[in-house]
């Protein structure tokens, strides 16, 4: 399935701003990140054709050629089947409609049950470009947001949807049920996203540094207390929208890492609106929509994923008893 000594990796837009060798650490699962650098100073990783140091900062559509001789075979890939809700498949997409609680692809604390190993149970074949241990894998969801994401079971496919992500002509919708109330029915949040400068896992809005996010949100139905919002990203930053409505003060309901967790729950002014979502334990963000060209046939194609039974639940239980904000 993968050249037995050498790869190629695109870096995309949720990877930038990463040194090489953590980059590189999340890709190569079953290599340690000194392994890599020593990799990196020996010559053996090149950025576009020339020689980088293990702490050169990434940016998007860099090619990182790596050369794998030197370093021990890791973990292969194992099939595991699963149930998966196909949403579209041919000989080169697949369309998937992930559930919440899922993992895209291996990394560190998830080495097995990902949608990965269950897609190549699935279907053998899947693209060889990219990563060893993330075949067809051309953009992520979080692992606890849900919603229709794209697989390229094909090389053409995968360098083709590669290329749209980067143009940025993939359009992307999302629902999001978010606390507040906001104050107009539309709006754009732009900044700067990057690493958090003090905890590696978290993205942040930064001032000078980073790369551009854009995303637009569009009220669908407002509460009281909460609202449920309609947003799209022109850019597909990692944590994206997760950061930006933090930032601006309406963090995703369930997201305990940006703000929207039971501490916000239990500051809510109605006490049946903590009961109900005191208990919520994921983010209540969910892929709606995804709109890009057929790699082969150049159409335009639209899907959209029904809502998690979770987050449809939620919502739900907000309609039947809790009044609409008419305001």
């Amino acid at each position: 399935m993968f050249p037995s000594h050498d790869m190629v990796l695109l870096v995309s837009d949720s990877d930038v701003s990463q040194r090489l060798d953590v980059f590189l650490s999340h890709q190569l699962v079953g290599w340690s990140r000194s392994s890599i650098q020593t990799l990196i100073k020996d010559g053996q990783v090149l950025n576009n054709g020339l020689p980088v140091k293990p702490s050169y900062e990434i940016r998007t559509g860099d090619q990182i050629s790596v050369h794998l001789q030197k370093l021990e075979t890791p973990n292969r890939l194992t099939p595991q089947p699963m149930a998966l809700d196909i949403v579209h498949e041919d000989e080169d997409i697949l369309v998937i409609n992930k559930p919440p609680g899922m993992v895209v692809h291996p990394g560190a604390g998830h080495s097995d049950g990902t949608l990965v190993h269950g897609l190549l149970a699935h279907c053998p074949r899947l693209a060889s470009q990219g990563a060893p241990l993330r075949p067809g894998i051309v953009h992520r969801l979080d692992q606890h947001t849900s919603g229709v994401l794209v697989v390229a079971k094909s090389d053409l496919a995968y360098l083709d949807l590669i290329n749209q992500f980067k143009e940025h002509a993939v359009e992307k919708h999302y629902l999001a049920l978010v606390y507040g109330s906001l104050p107009h029915g539309r709006g754009t949040v732009t900044t700067m996203l990057g690493r958090h400068p003090s905890d590696r896992k978290k993205m942040a809005v930064l001032q000078g540094r980073g790369r551009e996010a854009v995303s637009l949100w569009q009220v669908k139905k407002a509460w009281e207390e909460v609202t449920l919002l309609r947003v799209t990203i022109e850019t597909g930053r990692t944590h994206q929208i997760r950061v930006h409505l933090s930032h601006i003060q309406h963090p995703v309901v369930g997201d305990e890492t940006y703000g929207g967790g039971r501490r916000r729950a239990r500051s809510l002014r109605s006490k049946d609106m903590q009961d109900l979502l005191m208990y919520v334990d994921r983010q209540m963000l969910h892929a709606e929509i995804l709109a890009f060209r057929h790699p082969k046939t150049k159409n335009l194609m639209v899907f959209e994923a029904p809502l998690a039974y979770d987050f449809a639940a939620v919502l739900q239980q907000l309609e039947v008893y809790f009044p609409l904000n008419q305001s």
